[in-house]
């Protein structure tokens, strides 16, 4: 048999499936635009910006319907009510992680994020107890965060107010937050691990916010084998997969089943208890991929949010001026900020509100699954069904925010100068698979800003006018722009 006819029997393998699921389907999924054999809808959306795709479907089919990517039916939610229908009131059936191909790769359905079933439900609920216990939400991890902007503000000093990328300083904060809970330890500045780990971190969340990996996540069967971005992204989990593994081998050598010292030393507790239990979900590769889990998200979402709000906030020279104020009224120069000043510091927590609202960091969150079989409004999702969750179209709500494109952190604001709440602010999602560092998260932004702008003002290199805030990749992250600032010292 020659390669012609292989190949066209492949082919037409494909397209018999594709037309199965797609009778299958038929009469039971939402509206959508009609796909094409094997490739789906990729022709009719834009790749590069799925969320603005998505909005041009969403006006044409309404707040719930399909679209193919490649040969796979995925369910889009569209706004707030039916967001909120499927996240919060029906959270449990839309508590499934979607299948992504890239990821699910690596991990094979271990850990917090891309796990499902069980063994998501006990590893998520042993990690959260466990991050409780080491401080999580609590005064202690307040105070080590307030000593790592401390010696960040100490870098930035360092930097002589010279032109600089803050990407990697920024950085450095929420990953030392975060290894002080899962290693107990903190690295200096200088570190080369620290330097190295921060770069795949940051190349990572590039990576996988391109147009390359998600054709990787519509064609799998077909991206994996050919060259490209996936296979750095491969090489970098792996090289931070090794750094895991060295530190749970030290923690193994030193561990003390009486002391537990961090997240690592209770899961090989836990492990232990569990030893002979065949079913365990507490395994070296499920600690492996729960660490990496803890620590990716820890650090590379909370340090974006940071190197894209500072960009703002250069762009946006009076609204720092305000913060600033805010800072010197409230706070003063001779103490450290703390949240239990946010409270008397309305305008400051509108800013971070809306850098979050206005960057859009996730725009479609991590993709959601049903559990079962499930009737929404007047459609079925058989069990497994991919479901998008379009947070764009909560948080630039033209009714909710006015003017959504624009930076206004009065969209957080009352007539009154008050801190006004919005139930369409989720940018950490919401239900069952809310981010589960949401907490940690606020409380750095608030924190790192703060203490940032307590110390120096920020100075542009260019007319801000002319500094263009547009992100340079919009696929699973929103990536900001590169850039350099001053930081002045007051």
């Amino acid at each position: 048999m020659d390669l012609f006819t292989v190949l066209l029997i492949c082919l037409s393998y494909l397209i018999l499936l594709f037309l199965w699921n797609r009778r299958y389907a038929k009469g039971r999924l939402p509206p959508g635009p009609t796909p094409l054999p094997i490739i789906g809808n990729i022709l009719q959306i834009n790749i590069k910006n799925i969320p603005k795709s998505l909005s041009k479907l969403a006006e044409e089919y309404g707040p719930v319907f399909t679209v193919y990517f490649g040969m796979n039916p995925t369910v889009v939610l569209y706004g707030y009510e039916a967001v909120k229908e499927a996240l919060i009131d029906r959270s449990e059936e839309f508590s499934g992680r979607g299948s992504f191909p890239v990821i699910d790769k690596i991990f094979q359905g271990s850990g917090i994020v891309f796990s499902n079933g069980e063994g998501w439900k006990q590893t998520r609920r042993f990690s959260l107890m466990v991050l409780r216990n080491m401080g999580m939400g609590k005064k202690t991890i307040e105070d080590r965060i307030q000593e790592e902007a401390l010696c960040l503000v100490e870098a930035l000093r360092k930097t002589n107010a010279s032109p600089c990328d803050p990407s990697f300083l920024l950085a450095c904060v929420p990953c030392n937050v975060i290894c002080s809970i899962i290693f107990q330890n903190r690295f200096d500045y200088s570190d080369e691990k620290l330097s190295t780990l921060l770069k795949h971190f940051l190349e990572n969340f590039n990576i996988v916010s391109t147009l390359w990996i998600q054709l990787y996540n519509a064609f799998p069967f077909v991206m994996h084998y050919l060259p490209g971005s996936h296979n750095d992204l491969f090489k970098n989990i792996a090289k931070q997969q090794n750094f895991i593994v060295e530190k749970v081998k030290e923690h193994q050598d030193s561990l003390d089943f009486n002391n537990p010292r961090d997240f690592i030393d209770y899961f090989l507790i836990k492990m232990e208890k569990e030893k002979h239990n065949k079913q365990s979900e507490f395994t070296m590769h499920n600690l492996i991929t729960t660490v990496w889990d803890v620590f990716s998200a820890g650090t590379e979402t909370t340090s974006t949010t940071l190197r894209y709000g500072l960009l703002l906030l250069l762009k946006h020279p009076e609204v720092t001026a305000k913060i600033q104020e805010e800072i010197e009224r409230v706070v003063g120069r001779h103490r450290s900020p703390c949240m239990q000043d946010r409270s008397s510091m309305p305008y400051t927590d509108a800013v971070v509100h809306e850098i979050q609202r206005y960057i859009d960091l996730v725009p479609n969150s991590l993709p959601h699954s049903v559990t079962q079989d499930t009737t929404f409004r007047e459609y079925l999702l058989p069990k497994g069904t991919t479901v998008y969750v379009s947070l764009t179209s909560l948080l630039h709500d033209d009714k909710e925010f006015p003017n959504p494109d624009q930076f206004d952190p009065g969209h957080f604001l009352d007539e009154k100068g008050n801190f006004k709440k919005s139930d369409y602010f989720m940018a950490f999602s919401a239900g069952k698979r809310v981010c589960a560092g949401e907490g940690l998260a606020r409380m750095e932004l608030f924190l790192l800003l703060t203490h940032i702008l307590q110390h120096f003002t920020l100075k542009s290199l260019v007319d801000p006018k002319d500094i263009d805030t547009t992100p340079v990749v919009t696929g699973l992250g929103s990536v900001p722009p590169e850039y350099k600032l001053c930081f002045i010292p007051l």
